[in-house]
């Protein structure tokens, strides 16, 4: 079982919070003990996990854009963070294509942003720069890209994530060698998990079609994805975060994902997703070109087992039907920070 004792009174710095994995992230902080501060947009989405969960309480959340220096210089010195978690970010490909100067400002200057912070304190002993998989250079090869592959994504969000590698990188490089800060990235997988209520998100648009009793329309069915329950790349950041801290030769760059045999096709997802919902739900392809995506994307986790001894919990058949209990529970209006703890308890027993 992993624990999370670590982080029982250590001040911690979540910048992204109101996001999806931001607020499953800030839930296992607080069930931790965690002393908890958050820097985030409001949610993007209306549902959205942060309001109907609460997560806001029990945690000192600021809203602010992690573009604006000064307001998150003025919120990060208040909190005098021990460890930090960056994870705000416009996270969405298509998204990226509509708006790439937004995308680029926030992905690649908010790093700089929250790493200045850092370099202008001497309180932070752990920063986790939470990227993608997708800041490989993709030669849509049938191989999992390793850390030492070349960096290169090809669309605004993919290439401005490996921008926020490279931004990493310098600063690591230039300021922190002799530092005793911590610096390390994390370069995760597809997440799917209750609460997702994103567009142009596989899980959330098979959710909103099953509710409205329809079929589901997959734009991309043969694509193949890492994909994970969001708590598997979470647990492996505090993880990470917490190693480090005590010991610098665990910095570097981690891939994050499941086992190879849950990198599978956006078809096979949904078919798993139909099973796991019942009511013979259905699906059709309707793919409708429009802008690039990669259509063949595997990671090699093997340095992260290695270092780590890290090991996956949930299978990806797993990681869906725990993401269908999540959503019953709450389009019955029951207690969703509940299922949330329960899931967050049975994720940790297993691991």
């Amino acid at each position: 079982m992993q624990s999370i004792d670590f982080y029982k009174e250590k001040k911690v710095f979540v910048t992204g919070h109101t996001g999806f994995k931001g607020s499953w992230l800030c839930q296992i902080l607080k069930d931790a003990g965690a002393i908890v501060t958050g820097y985030a947009l409001e949610p993007s989405t209306n549902p959205n996990l942060f309001n109907i969960a609460n997560i806001e309480e029990n945690m000192e959340s600021v809203i602010g854009d992690i573009r604006n220096y000064d307001d998150l210089k003025l919120a990060f010195d208040k909190a005098q963070p021990e460890i930090v978690f960056h994870l705000a970010a416009q996270p969405l490909v298509r998204e990226s294509y509509l708006d790439p100067v937004y995308t680029y400002e926030t992905n690649v200057m908010g790093t700089v942003n929250i790493l200045e912070c850092i370099r202008k304190t001497d309180f932070v002993k752990s920063f986790l720069n939470i990227t993608t998989d997708k800041v490989y250079k993709n030669n849509e090869w049938e191989w999992g890209y390793r850390e030492d592959e070349p960096l290169d994504g090809y669309d605004p969000y993919s290439n401005s994530k490996s921008c926020s590698e490279l931004v990493t990188h310098s600063y690591k490089s230039s300021f922190f060698a002799d530092s005793d800060t911590k610096i390390s990235t994390a370069r995760a997988g597809n997440v799917i998990g209750g609460g997702d209520f994103s567009k142009d998100r596989i899980i959330p648009d098979c959710i909103r079609a099953a509710v409205k009793g329809e079929n589901i329309l997959v734009r991309n069915p043969y694509s193949t994805r890492p994909y994970q329950h969001v708590l598997e790349p979470l647990f492996a950041y505090l993880m990470i975060a917490e190693k480090q801290y005590f010991d610098k030769k665990y910095e570097g760059y981690y891939n994050v994902g499941p086992d190879e045999i849950d990198c599978i096709t956006t078809g096979d997802l949904t078919d798993i997703f139909c099973e796991a919902w019942g009511n013979d739900q259905k699906w059709k392809d309707i793919y409708e070109g429009g802008p690039h995506e990669a259509n063949f994307l595997k990671l090699d986790c093997s340095r992260l087992k290695s270092v780590f001894s890290w090991r996956t919990t949930w299978n990806v058949k797993t990681a869906v039907e725990k993401t269908c209990e999540w959503t019953k529970i709450f389009l019955n209006n029951e207690d969703v920070k509940s299922i949330m703890k329960k899931q967050i308890q049975e994720f940790l027993v297993r691991r």
